[in-house]
């Protein structure tokens, strides 16, 4: 499996790209901005991306949405419950003083325990609400890795002070549905250094 990271947009999103090595086709996690960075990922692998999936609907997760789409001709995937976020994220971008762009309309939605499959490879859906009422964590199993959006980051957890946000169901996100995982999965979080499922439920000092 092909699976690079690149920090994006004005907050460092951390955008991944995920492909099959055989069929080179592919799917894009967390397109923040700067988009010709990801685009030039995608043509040194020569991928065929297919998917855009967004972790959850915050604006610098889905900012470089619609020219993603644009580019690659693929469809985008979001939970239900952060759908409407999308076509407001230019209006939110500006609150905070930054540019962005409204991404267009979700072609289908993610669920939870749902199987996405690109060539050879598979995601689980793992749906963690908690940082938003959509957050969703992508699970790759056989390769034991885990993209976990805002939900959990290394020593740390999503924020839960914006609309949409609960601290209670967020730690109940991160029991039930990732510290479930086994030890050694590698999570890959939407912002920061990637850790491990074990590291975080022996040292992550919210637990």
């Amino acid at each position: 499996m092909i699976f690079e990271s690149i920090a994006v947009g004005p907050l460092s999103v951390n955008c991944y790209i995920v492909a099959c090595e055989e069929s080179r086709e592919g799917i894009v996690v967390d397109p923040g901005g700067d988009v010709e960075l990801i685009a030039g990922l995608v043509r040194q692998h020569d991928l065929k991306i297919h998917t855009v999936i967004n972790t959850h609907g915050h604006f610098d997760h889905v900012g470089g949405n619609r020219q993603v789409l644009a580019d690659f001709g693929a469809r985008l995937l979001i939970h239900q419950a952060d759908a409407p976020m999308l076509g407001r994220s230019a209006e939110v971008a500006r609150m905070y003083g930054l540019q962005g762009d409204n991404s267009p309309e979700a072609d289908a939605y993610l669920n939870d325990d749902m199987d996405i499959y690109f060539g050879t490879c598979r995601l689980k859906v793992l749906y963690t609400p908690g940082h938003t009422l959509g957050g969703c964590c992508l699970y790759f199993e056989k390769e034991r890795k885990v993209i976990t959006g805002d939900t959990l980051f290394a020593d740390s957890i999503g924020r839960t002070d914006l609309p949409g946000g609960s601290h209670e169901q967020l730690l109940n996100s991160i029991r039930t549905k990732l510290f479930t995982l086994p030890d050694d999965v590698i999570a890959y979080p939407g912002h920061g250094p990637q850790t491990t499922i074990g590291h975080e439920k022996s040292c992550n000092p919210y637990f």
